[in-house]
């Protein structure tokens, strides 16, 4: 039978359950790939009676889920069990949070998944249990180590139907930006987009924008330094390896229609030069997918949303979108 897409839980308390019930609601009408979700059954039906979903939903394997899929949402179940507080983060949650990561990434690198789909997680009540990573991307990265026994770089992209982005520097304060931008760190991002645009998402020669930190992209160091001292030695080292990339390029012209028709991902110095463009362009519909894994991960570009979690009108193309993604990227590879 055909691998599924292992869908993790995320924060029972924020949207990800009822963004999977829905999912599974809509799989023909929007022609979804199969997944399972590793939750605690029994959470999920009481969350589906609490929202008036009629979904019906089945423990199973990773192998059974295929055939359960037609007729019922499958779950693989977890050794722990969730709490049932919409809205309400807790940390008595983290444990089944952070074992639904595990155990999904188990069964990609294991074959028993075709790839990782993530429901979004909260840092503060992992925190609070625990949790020592900064954040999901760094913790999947540890997994990948775990596996491989290689070390990983991460490496975020935002890939919407208009446009791709890649931020360099990603959850620091502004401030610590132009600290850790590197040419190493910029050179490195290039090479792993580059390598995984093309073996992921079929591009024979990818095309990289590469953006200035400064504004103009530094007009020639009379707004910084950083773009001719950082910035331009690891665009020249992308370019010396047969990579086609080009830049630094002043920001505020990197994303009219004109330009995006120039390149198939722009790399960004930092976080807000990367995302608003790509959640400006396509809000629901936009996908973060980490490169530079020996997995396919795939995931909303949303969080938890806690404010509006239980109440029905969370929004599910994104996640739709990230399903789909994961399973064209896993049929490229032959999972």
């Amino acid at each position: 039978m055909p691998k599924l897409l292992a869908l993790s839980s995320g924060d029972p308390s924020g949207v990800g359950p009822e963004l999977a019930l829905m999912c599974w609601q809509q799989r023909n009408a929007e022609h979804l790939p199969g997944f399972f979700l590793l939750s605690d059954a029994e959470f999920l039906r009481s969350r589906a009676k609490a929202m008036g979903f009629d979904v019906p939903i089945e423990t199973a394997t990773p192998e059974s889920a295929s055939q359960i899929f037609p007729r019922a949402l499958p779950v693989v179940p977890l050794d722990a069990t969730f709490a049932d507080r919409a809205g309400e983060p807790l940390g008595a949650n983290a444990a089944g949070i952070v074992e639904a990561i595990d155990r999904a990434v188990d069964l990609a690198m294991t074959t028993r998944a075709s790839a990782v789909v993530t429901c979004p997680i909260a840092k503060k009540p992992l925190y609070d249990a625990g949790f020592k990573f900064p954040g999901h991307t760094e913790y999947l990265a540890h997994l990948a180590e775990q596996h491989t026994g290689k070390p990983a770089m991460p490496v975020m992209m935002l890939a919407g139907p208009e446009l791709r982005t890649v931020p360099v520097t990603i959850h620091i304060p502004l401030a610590e930006a132009p600290k850790q931008l590197t040419s190493d760190l910029v050179y490195e991002t290039g090479r792993i987009v580059a390598r995984d645009l093309a073996d992921r998402f079929g591009l024979a020669k990818p095309r990289l924008a590469i953006a200035g930190l400064n504004p103009h992209a530094g007009e020639g160091g009379a707004l910084g330094m950083e773009d001719g001292d950082i910035v331009l030695p690891a665009i020249e080292r992308l370019q010396r390896d047969g990579i086609d990339a080009r830049g630094p390029l002043p920001a505020d012209t990197m994303f009219h229609a004109r330009a995006r028709q120039t390149y198939d991902a722009a790399l960004c110095m930092y976080h807000d030069q990367a995302l608003i463009p790509a959640k400006t362009l396509a809000f629901d519909e936009a996908v973060n997918v980490t490169l530079g894994l020996p997995f396919i991960r795939t995931s909303p570009d949303h969080g938890t949303a806690f404010d509006i979690a239980g109440k029905g009108i969370a929004q599910p193309r994104s996640m739709m979108a990230a399903l789909r993604m994961a399973a064209e990227m896993s049929a490229r590879e032959g999972n």
